[in-house]
């Protein structure tokens, strides 16, 4: 039977009142991403102030003191989380800078926890162990604050990239790290620590890969009954690639992001609403974490821990972090302008509050004060940093104009005739407009069918032109339906010279998956036969225009 502790079992009245509340606040954290955006402050601050007011000490009077509950329902919303960041982090964008990242994520924490802790032990006053835990737990950058906050800032693709990476990464290491120190017992030797933390990985990293690409061929080759099942699939086979990877003793932080890196890379059918899917359980999952840890502070005993805090941030953000970031990029040859803002753009969120419940859970002395230290910190310089991040990029040259958009394209599989129905958006910014249908020159075996524009449908001729805002729907028989997407994007970025630009292709999974798209025209501006053996023939994968 389900019950309230204390309050005897749970009713149907008390669930309705539970769901009113629980919409009520998802309503208002709705709400604050619009202030939020319009501040530049990271929504999880508000979030985590809906928690504060709905607590003891704010206007709730809600009395929680459950680490336990707190640290297993964070470890869910953070998988929630790395999977729909997984799935928003493009392949061609981290592949080259995966090396550096991988190195700030296992050598920069590494750094970074041990000038964090020396910084809290000799200037604040805390013993080692706790001084480690601290370190260990304010070292792991925040998978949620970086998606959130890089996303809506233009910087260059290698600076994202390598936070983004970065902070899908580093969670492994770091949570190993935290439960070693808050073990009862001396601290195990740090070959030790290595040795479990590189397994781990290995672990991790291999079952989530191998759970990404069967998720993925399972999902393209098998046409399920309805769009709606292609969202629900995708999660729960992320979310069965961290559970594998954690029962096998592996990462399963690290299996689940990169298992839905790799279906996010594999262009699955209806991936516009799977996105969307994984965009609003990522946002429930952020709120319903932020506020969980606003209800577990107790803002009256914060007092004490302000100053500590704030030394020991200012250590772990002027000291420890450009640290690791200068010998981890460096090698790398990394300009110093992305260095330091890096340097800058190590956010701290929800993760490392949540590890600082595992010493509270593990009846640590002086962990309730090391929550309340992570806790105040973690405000105090995400603060700080979140909305500086843009000052800073435009301060560096960092910002970038904005780019040619790319097309919207939605597959459905057509399984009995071995073929797709390509949904293609034409957006703002596109180049594909002003194009004319011969001139997309597709290759053999697909084709445009429809053409919607302003509400309109009509079957398009050969010298139909295409214009921003048409949605065009193109048949394609299964061998070619990779070739076709490569080129539709090439038009899309490069404009009808794609080919002569080197655009022929997005670079991504499968995009020369059939010969890359085939069929470019000839010098004298004549079609060029399509998928034929004409001279003229370009690997998807160049550059984009």
């Amino acid at each position: 039977m389900c019950t309230r502790e204390g309050f005897g079992p749970l009713t149907v009245h008390d669930l309705n009142q539970l769901l009113l509340v629980c919409s009520l606040v998802l309503l208002v954290a709705v709400a604050a991403v619009r202030i939020s955006s319009r501040s530049g402050l990271p929504s999880l601050l508000i979030y985590l102030a809906i928690g504060i007011a709905m607590g003891q000490d704010g206007i709730g009077h809600i009395r929680f003191d459950r680490p336990e509950l707190v640290q297993v329902i964070g470890y869910a919303a953070l998988v929630v989380i790395l999977a729909e960041g997984g799935l928003g982090t493009k392949w061609k964008e981290i592949r080259p800078i995966l090396p550096a990242a991988s190195a700030l994520a296992l050598v920069g924490v590494a750094v970074s926890v041990g000038v964090t802790a020396a910084g809290a032990h000799y200037l604040t006053g805390l013993e080692w162990r706790q001084a480690l835990i601290i370190g260990a737990v304010v070292s792991s950058t925040d998978a949620a604050a970086v998606f959130s906050v890089l996303r809506r800032i233009p910087l260059p693709a290698r600076v994202t990239g390598t936070l983004e990476a970065e902070s899908g990464f580093n969670d492994a290491p770091v949570v190993i790290l935290v439960v070693s120190f808050s073990m009862a017992g001396p601290i195990e030797h740090w070959y030790v620590l290595l040795g479990e933390i590189a397994l781990e990985l290995a672990i991790g990293a291999a079952i989530g890969l191998a759970v990404g690409w069967l998720g993925t061929w399972g999902l393209r080759h098998v046409a399920l009954p309805a769009s709606g099942l292609y969202p629900i699939a995708v999660m729960a086979i992320a979310v069965a690639a961290y559970a594998t990877g954690a029962m096998a003793h592996g990462s399963g932080f690290l299996a689940v992001y990169l298992a839905a890196m790799v279906m996010g890379n594999a262009r699955l059918p209806h991936w516009p609403a799977t996105r969307g899917f994984a965009d609003g359980l990522g946002w429930i999952a952020q709120i319903g974490m932020f506020v969980l840890l606003g209800l577990l502070v107790t803002p009256h005993e914060l007092g004490d821990d302000i100053l500590p805090a704030l030394i020991i941030g200012l250590v772990l953000t002027m000291v420890a972090r450009p640290l690791s970031v200068v010998l981890c990029q460096t090698p790398f040859r990394v300009p110093w302008q992305e260095q330091a803002l890096m340097s800058w753009a190590g956010l701290r969120g929800a993760v490392p509050i949540i590890l600082a419940t595992i010493p509270m859970v593990e009846h640590v002395e002086g962990s309730r004060r090391i929550f309340n230290i992570v806790f105040v910190l973690v405000v105090v310089y995400t603060l700080v940093q979140g909305p500086t991040l843009p000052w800073l990029a435009r301060l560096l040259g960092l910002g970038k104009g904005e780019e040619t958009a790319d097309l919207g394209v939605e597959s459905a599989p057509l399984e009995r005739l071995r073929g797709h129905l390509l949904s293609v958006t034409v957006p703002e910014g596109s180049r594909m407009h002003g194009v004319e249908i011969s001139e997309l020159r597709l290759p053999a075996g697909a084709a445009v069918t429809l053409v919607v524009r302003d509400g309109t449908s009509f079957v398009p001729l050969p010298t139909t032109g295409l214009r921003r805002g048409d949605e065009l729907l193109v048949v394609a028989t299964d061998p070619v339906r990779d070739a076709a997407e490569a080129r539709l994007r090439a038009v899309g970025r490069g404009g009808k010279l794609a080919g002569w630009l080197g655009t022929n292709g997005d670079g991504g999974p499968g995009a020369g998956g059939s010969g890359g798209a085939r069929g470019v025209g000839s010098p004298g501006g004549r079609p060029g036969r399509a998928g034929g053996a004409g001279k003229t023939r370009r690997r998807a994968g160049g550059p984009v225009g």
